[in-house]
């Protein structure tokens, strides 16, 4: 049926899944795709359809087990880390809605109100702090230093 124009039905099937990969950002489909690249390869060198298998199926793995742990070390490496939920609030500013102490208080937060306290400082209402740290649910906050007092 595809006599002649295997390598196109193999090129085909890389594209669908260079179009997963795209959802899925994992590198499993990419390296999958790559084999289908080589099966595409055999097929245009005249492999018979079992031959074509083998050489996309070989490929595949050996991207699987070379290519891949090496890209997404290369690129975890150099992606900044992302930070979520509480842990993102660290080094943020906040305003101070009543009297801040280590016993407790509460500060605006990126537009939420926040339970927060000190290590030692009062800080009172509408001067402007730092969080240094999340405990639970409260953020642990000092006053910040403006830059030239």
């Amino acid at each position: 049926m595809f006599e002649g124009h295997a390598w196109m039905v193999w090129v085909g099937v890389a594209l669908v899944l260079v179009a997963i990969e795209t959802v899925t950002a994992d590198f499993t489909f990419l390296m999958i795709a790559g084999g289908a690249v080589g099966g595409s390869v055999a097929a245009a060198f005249g492999a018979s359809p079992t031959v074509q298998a083998i050489v996309a199926a070989l490929v595949a793995v050996a991207l699987l087990a070379i290519v891949r742990p090496w890209l997404k070390k290369r690129l975890q490496a150099t992606s900044p880390q992302q930070l979520m939920g509480a842990a993102a609030h660290v080094g943020r500013s906040a305003v101070a809605i009543d009297r801040v102490n280590p016993a407790g208080g509460q500060v605006k937060l990126a537009g939420q109100t926040w339970s927060a306290r000190t290590l030692g400082d009062d800080i009172e209402p509408g001067e402007e702090v730092v969080v240094d740290s999340i405990d639970g649910a409260t953020a642990i906050v000092s006053r910040a230093h403006i830059v030239g007092s």
